[in-house]
């Protein structure tokens, strides 16, 4: 995957229920496409330990976070627990501008914001093979409760129901071969040389 002159990027925004892989499929597919960008969020939450300003998330003030949202700086946000997560919309665009791909990873809620206010944005949703298969792999994470596992079965029950909305819907079975049909994916937007 290679950037060209003159040509645009796209941005691909990428969707899934909690357990479906989604987290595991992008880093693979970042690894093996280094020149492919991925968006990072800003949140209004302090740093976590170990997580580090730029690389998992841009941490600003809540006055900062509200300054981007009145200003149109934002091309989705959130209030989550408390706090606002929101995604950058300056940086994608420098980027697409200059003919790179960029990899946005948000919630069902924030894609339709994304599709309201960049149209031209290619949604692809992952999902598990089946809700069984997300239970088996929820369970096997082994970091939720039993009732935390129940939430997030019956919140994916509700993501899935909005998947008719995106592009693309992919079943992430194995890691490689989802990772194949993304760039697959991403090359078929890519101009013909």
């Amino acid at each position: 995957m290679s950037v060209k002159h003159g040509q645009q990027g796209h941005l691909f925004v990428f969707s899934g229920p909690s357990g479906t892989g989604k987290g595991t499929v992008l880093a693979a597919l970042i690894k093996r496409n280094p020149l492919l960008w991925f968006s990072v969020s800003a949140t209004t939450r302090l740093p976590r330990a170990g997580e580090i300003e730029g690389r998992d998330y841009h941490f600003v003030s809540a006055e900062q976070f509200e300054h981007l949202k009145a200003t149109g700086g934002l091309l989705e946000w959130a209030r989550v627990f408390g706090q606002c997560y929101g995604t950058p919309r300056a940086p994608i665009a420098a980027r697409v501008i200059d003919g790179v791909d960029c990899i946005l990873d948000i919630d069902v809620q924030g894609a339709l914001q994304v599709r309201a206010r960049m149209p031209e944005a290619v949604l692809v949703f992952l999902e598990p093979p089946s809700l069984d298969v997300l239970r088996e792999r929820l369970v096997n994470r082994g970091t939720e409760s039993p009732a935390e596992i129940e939430r997030r079965l019956a919140g994916a029950a509700d993501e899935m129901a909005h998947k008719t909305v995106y592009n693309h819907i992919l079943v992430n079975v194995t890691v490689d071969e989802t990772v194949a049909r993304i760039e697959e994916l991403l090359a078929a937007y890519r101009p013909k040389e």
